[in-house]
């Protein structure tokens, strides 16, 4: 989503330039290939659109750059760009940490840095931009804590994952209005919060598979009713899968693959309308309802249902049930 209509003009070059040549000029002329270091550069990529304040002058309101192969690092003269709405990065080779200078980009709607080389901690820049909607920093080199204060931010999608945050499962996760949210494959430690179930109306999709979830799922999280995609797997989430998810009624895809789970699947989740894909794999669930195999995609491999290919031995089976789980033992906020 943009807030603009744009256009490309080569008047967008003047722009940049025009209070201060030398200094402005710097936003691009660092980064390699060299794409806007001659007078007669095309810009492409650089967009203009009318002022929000003023209809009759044009500003700089986008630049979209993925997949330009482009080296370099953020000039702090970025911050001069204050009608900015759109920023589009991904898949370059940038390197650095996020200016400070940011804070200049009220305007700034979309902020996609994904799949660079960024490093430092958490660019906690991002959390002063009041018009951010979209925030995209997955694959890069991001570390440190997470800010709890992230997910107080009235985003509509957030991706994180694939960085190397070191950092508590966030607890006040179910604060945000976001419609998607991926954390993925990062070292999140800890419980899914029930606050969750605070996500109901708006959540479409969540991704936490790789992050060191723990302890069991709460019931809550049959309360998210709108809910396509719903991914815990690779973690070390333990106990049974909760009728509740029944009431999942959006649900496309269910991820619990490569946990401890166990139990028998419940009739009510195999039963939703719209499920396509249920994936449960390297587990010890030890039976299954005859609808889930008629999914159109799915994998019960190594858990410990009879009868069926490419289970877990008997005896690793017995051993893992001889110790019963209580979900009520773990220390979960």
């Amino acid at each position: 989503m943009i807030l603009y209509e744009l256009s490309t003009l080569p008047a967008c070059i003047n722009l940049v330039r025009s209070n201060n040549k030398k200094r402005q000029l710097t936003i691009f002329t660092s980064w390699h290939p060299n794409y806007y270091e001659s007078p007669k550069a095309n810009y492409n990529g650089v967009f203009c659109a009318s002022a929000p304040d003023d209809p009759y002058i044009k500003t700089v309101a986008g630049i979209d750059l993925n997949h330009a192969n482009i080296a370099g690092s953020l000039a702090k003269e970025l911050g001069l760009l204050t009608d900015l709405a759109l920023f589009h990065l991904n898949t370059n080779r940038f390197q650095g940490t996020v200016p400070n200078t940011f804070a200049n980009l009220v305007l700034l709607f979309e902020l996609d840095l994904s799949n660079n080389r960024f490093f430092g901690t958490f660019p906690s820049v991002v959390l002063s931009l009041p018009s951010l909607k979209f925030l995209d920093i997955r694959y890069n080199g991001f570390s440190g804590v997470i800010p709890p204060s992230l997910f107080h931010m009235k985003l509509d999608a957030l991706f994180i994952n694939n960085n190397n945050f070191k950092s508590p499962f966030p607890r006040n996760l179910g604060n945000s209005p976001v419609l998607v949210v991926v954390l993925a494959n990062n070292q999140l430690p800890g419980c899914l919060p029930t606050n969750i179930s605070n996500m109901a109306a708006t959540l479409n999709e969540i991704i936490i598979m790789n992050v060191g979830l723990k302890a069991c799922l709460p019931s809550e999280i049959g309360q998210l009713t709108e809910a396509t995609v719903f991914d815990v797997s690779f973690n070390t989430l333990t106990g049974s899968l909760h009728s509740s998810m029944g009431n999942m009624k959006s649900l496309e895809q269910l991820n619990v693959a490569h946990n401890r789970m166990f139990g028998a699947i419940p009739d009510s989740i195999c039963n939703l309308p719209n499920l396509q894909n249920f994936t449960y794999s390297f587990n010890f669930f030890s039976s299954e309802p005859p609808k889930c195999l008629t999914l159109k995609a799915g994998d019960d491999k190594f858990n410990c249902i009879p009868h069926r290919p490419m289970q877990r031995p008997p005896q690793e089976c017995r051993a893992f049930l001889a110790y019963p789980i209580n979900c009520n033992n773990f220390s979960c906020p």
